[in-house]
């Protein structure tokens, strides 16, 4: 599903935040990348995306098979990756209904699928609500205008059932959650586990990995994967921080 070979990336300004990094994430898998803050897991969810903040100095990126270096962040969507991202932006005036219309719509257009009429789309999107939370009238809300940290994250859930992403990367979508909220995260996700699609699960905490039962633990620190294991690794993390593995 997805395959990075001694991937290096900087910020545009040209500071190296990620530093030859090798990950394999086949079909079915889940993923969790835990590290110190700094470490450069959120500048990895963004290059994986294509965010333009970024550049790839050195290293390979596959998903599927393709190189992703050569789509644009665009293409990288209508393939199926998808980015639950940490701090999501607002826009004003775009209702999260006609924002989901829009989404869904140019991604089945784009692959030659028939299109999701009006009314088939509200009753989706409506659905989607009551699975992560949100009443049905926050689909008339301008998207994450005025939303709390919870409703973001909520919001990005929504997004990510209607899209029914291949390869789904969520960025700390842990971070302010109460335990209610941490365990529909990991309803959600699980409802979706599928054997044609993975996850990757960034996050600072092992709680988020109760609710997700990941297949395999990797520790990141200074750009660089440094451990891997399975879930006792994430335990260890939480009981003893991170300074063994600096």
């Amino acid at each position: 599903m997805l395959e990075i070979k001694s991937l290096s990336a900087s910020t545009v300004s040209g500071k190296a935040i990620i530093k030859q990094l090798d990950l394999t994430v086949k079909p079915g898998e889940i993923h969790a990348i835990m590290g110190p803050n700094g470490s450069g897991k959120s500048t990895l969810s963004n290059v994986i995306a294509g965010h333009p903040d970024y550049e790839v100095k050195q290293g390979q990126l596959f998903y599927q098979g393709q190189d992703l270096l050569d789509m644009p962040p665009e293409q990288r969507a209508i393939n199926g990756l998808f980015l639950s991202f940490q701090y999501p932006v607002s826009l004003p005036g775009v209702s999260m209904m006609s924002f989901l219309q829009a989404v869904v719509n140019e991604q089945r257009k784009k692959r030659d699928e028939a299109l999701v009429d009006a009314i088939d789309l509200i009753t989706m999107a409506e659905m989607a609500c009551e699975q992560v939370g949100l009443p049905k009238t926050f689909l008339n809300r301008s998207l994450n205008q005025e939303f709390s940290g919870g409703e973001k994250k909520r919001a990005e859930l929504l997004q990510m059932l209607l899209l029914q992403p291949k390869l789904a990367i969520l960025d700390e979508t842990d971070s302010g959650l109460d335990i209610d909220a941490l365990r529909m995260v990991g309803d959600v996700v699980n409802r979706m586990r599928s054997e044609s699609r993975s996850f990757v699960v960034v996050t600072h905490y092992h709680r988020i990995l109760e609710h997700i039962k990941p297949d395999y633990v990797h520790v990141m620190v200074d750009g660089k994967i440094t451990k891997s294991g399975d879930q006792s690794l994430a335990i260890k993390l939480e009981q003893d921080g991170y300074h063994w593995v600096k």
